[in-house]
């Protein structure tokens, strides 16, 4: 088949590698310059020297089995790429929790492979600074949940979910994981798809919470090796092209594009489209051909995330680096930031630092002052602003019992990325195995 995807962030990506692999010629349009979607690289500067940002910190985990496996396909070097740490949410002080390394759980030579659940205990267990009934409630409830399928009411909410857990275990881990995993507050998540996180993380496999922190940009973690890949496979993927319609013929679907010089007002027909674009845009480019579909995808709340790059000021502080690559932050009205990561541990500049404000809200030269003070306060050093980049549609808020569109529009037209109704949240994982999804829905 003629295939065409109209998106190259991760989704898009994952879609384009997998219907090429199936033997379909496939034609990637992105309206960007650079791939990656809302993961990937922006170009800025530390004074006056070029520097790599993203437009958002992201992290993976170990249980992202789809999106390690298609970065392998693609020849990423997984090593050098991704440091690998077990899961940890300390705070600056050491409290909190951390997993011991899931080496130290694997199958003994010869011997029984110990269960995953075993390393999720035992870093319960051995949390830093929380009583033992801190520690017992969790215990409980999380044996509460596993005894139920991890399995729950659809319209229930992570925190009616986690009712009568001690509030120390409330802020030390399930908080900072709903709003890293679904970047939606407790109150308002969803606790099935909390569950369906957990499951795969915690209790699955050892090591599924290990935490995969990118030593290297987003776009080159990825999306660069599958432009590579394609290229030397089929049509050069298009960037800098915005598809500007997309309708329905005798023969297929007439796609119509415009970007750079040599194709401006290009019609072309399609045997089939994955739309692996944002919803609001998939909706546009459906709305002639399916309406009620484009009207789920259009109607989707959305969660802002801001990343704040802050660099120590030489000579100002004790120490220019962290203790760890990351640490999590007690946050607060005026202290919003939830995470810090030093990207001087991940390959960049030493001395900067990414400060992450999931479902981030308010002016955007306020909550820069916010975090610089905060990261005073909590980290103890003196700081000046690099940059602030606020990612306004970066996820959709995974509030109970949402509809998500499918991935099936019309014959030949399906629909891909991290909002397409699946069991996760709006994580590069989910973006994956939606776009993996899709190419495998095709019909010849």
């Amino acid at each position: 088949m003629k295939v065409a995807v109209i998106g190259a962030g991760w989704a898009g990506c994952a879609a384009a590698v997998e219907a090429t692999r199936l033997g379909h010629s496939v034609t990637l349009f992105e309206s960007a310059r650079v791939a990656g979607g809302r993961a990937r690289r922006v170009d800025s500067s530390l004074k006056g020297q070029a520097l790599a940002l993203d437009n958002g910190q992201h992290i993976l985990i170990g249980a992202y089995t789809e999106t390690l496996r298609l970065m392998q396909t693609l020849g990423v070097d997984l090593a050098s790429s991704l440091l690998r740490l077990p899961l940890r949410l300390q705070f600056p002080n050491g409290e909190g929790l951390a997993f011991p390394r899931s080496a130290v759980f694997a199958a003994w030579p010869g011997g029984p492979r110990w269960p995953a659940a075993w390393q999720s205990a035992w870093g319960i267990a051995m949390a830093r600074g929380w009583a033992w009934g801190d520690k017992a409630s969790l215990l409980r409830l999380a044996l509460r949940w596993r005894a139920g399928g991890f399995v729950c009411a659809p319209g229930l909410s992570v925190a009616a979910l986690c009712k009568g857990l001690s509030p120390r275990a409330l802020r030390g881990l399930v908080e900072p994981l709903c709003v890293s995993a679904l970047n939606t507050p407790a109150e308002r998540a969803s606790a099935q798809v909390f569950l369906r996180v957990l499951k795969d993380a915690l209790f699955s496999q050892p090591g599924g919470a290990d935490l995969l922190l990118p030593r290297t940009d987003l776009s080159a973690l990825l999306p660069d090796a599958a432009l590579a890949w394609l290229t030397a496979r089929g049509p050069a993927p298009r960037l800098g092209v915005r598809v500007q319609a997309l309708t329905r013929s005798a023969t297929g679907w007439q796609l119509s594009a415009s970007g750079s010089a040599d194709l401006v007002n290009t019609e072309e027909i399609f045997d089939a489209v994955l739309l692996a674009c944002p919803p609001q845009e998939a909706a546009r480019l459906a709305t002639d051909t399916i309406a009620d579909w484009a009207a789920r995808a259009a109607g989707l709340q959305h969660e802002p995330i801001a990343t704040v790059y802050a660099r120590v000021v030489p000579g100002e502080s004790a120490a220019n680096k962290l203790p760890q690559p990351m640490l999590a932050l007690h946050c607060s009205a005026d202290a919003p930031a939830q995470f810090v990561f030093d990207r001087g541990q991940l390959g960049g500049p030493e001395g900067l630092l990414a400060f992450v404000v999931s479902a981030s809200v308010g002016d955007k030269a306020l909550l820069s002052a916010q975090v610089l003070a905060q990261g005073q306060a909590q980290l103890g050093l003196q700081l000046e602003l690099v940059q602030t980049i606020v990612e306004k549609r970066a996820s959709f808020a995974c509030t109970p019992g949402l509809l998500r569109p499918a991935a099936q529009i019309a014959p030949g037209l399906l629909a891909c990325g991290d909002y397409v109704a699946g069991p996760y949240p709006a994580t590069l994982e989910g973006a994956v195995r939606s776009g993996l999804q899709a190419a495998r829905l095709l019909k010849a």
